[in-house]
């Protein structure tokens, strides 16, 4: 990637940033492409420099935090770490990146009503390939006989999802736990859910 390109795309990861927390606050439904741009002090006609429309901009947040969400967990399940060590960092890295995006992981919410044809598909795809990892993790660690044999894997995942993902409708920064406090938290509760008593 050229410099030219790497300031386009981090130009263009600068403007999601900043039209999801416009989007966040507003409400998707709400909120005009023109509105957006000016929250930016952008131009509408510069706004569709980089994206087709409001839809397109939807789509490209959804994009850019499963990319990164991906690209986490995807190092963690390759690591040489042993699999207790793996959901442990999986979640932690869940939660510290929710937390640091919330805007962004808030404007992702139901992909099902925001997103159609090839976006939808794109967008469920990506979604299921997470949620995958945790089974290769929780997978890995019954084989190893590090976690509970008896548990139902897919159950599991959903619980570990739906506490990460549930973790955004009360989080605050000015709250009374930092990220870490919250992160280091889930996965001491999380994992005991699964790891064998020793």
């Amino acid at each position: 990637m050229s410099l030219r390109e790497k300031k386009i795309a981090k130009k263009k990861q600068d403007i999601l940033r900043s039209a999801a927390t416009v989007l966040a606050e507003k409400g998707f439904q709400g909120t005009t492409m023109e509105e957006v741009a000016a929250n930016l002090l952008m131009t509408k006609g510069s706004m569709y420099y980089y994206f087709k429309n409001k839809d397109d901009l939807l789509f490209q947040c959804h994009q850019m935090v499963m990319d990164l969400s991906l690209e986490k967990i995807e190092q963690v399940v390759n690591s040489d770490k042993d699999p207790i060590k793996k959901l442990e960092q999986a979640v932690k890295s869940h939660i510290l990146l929710a937390t640091s995006e919330k805007s962004m992981f808030l404007m992702m919410d139901q992909p099902n009503q925001n997103f159609s044809g090839e976006h939808l598909e794109e967008a469920l795809q990506q979604r299921k390939d997470y949620a995958h990892h945790f089974d290769d993790i929780l997978q890995e660690g019954i084989e190893k006989g590090v976690f509970d044999e008896t548990i139902d894997i897919r159950m599991v995942r959903f619980i570990i999802l739906g506490a990460l993902n549930w973790t955004l409708q009360w989080y605050s920064e000015d709250g009374p736990q930092t990220a870490e406090e919250i992160a280091n938290s889930y996965a001491k509760h999380l994992l005991k859910m699964v790891v064998k008593d020793q």
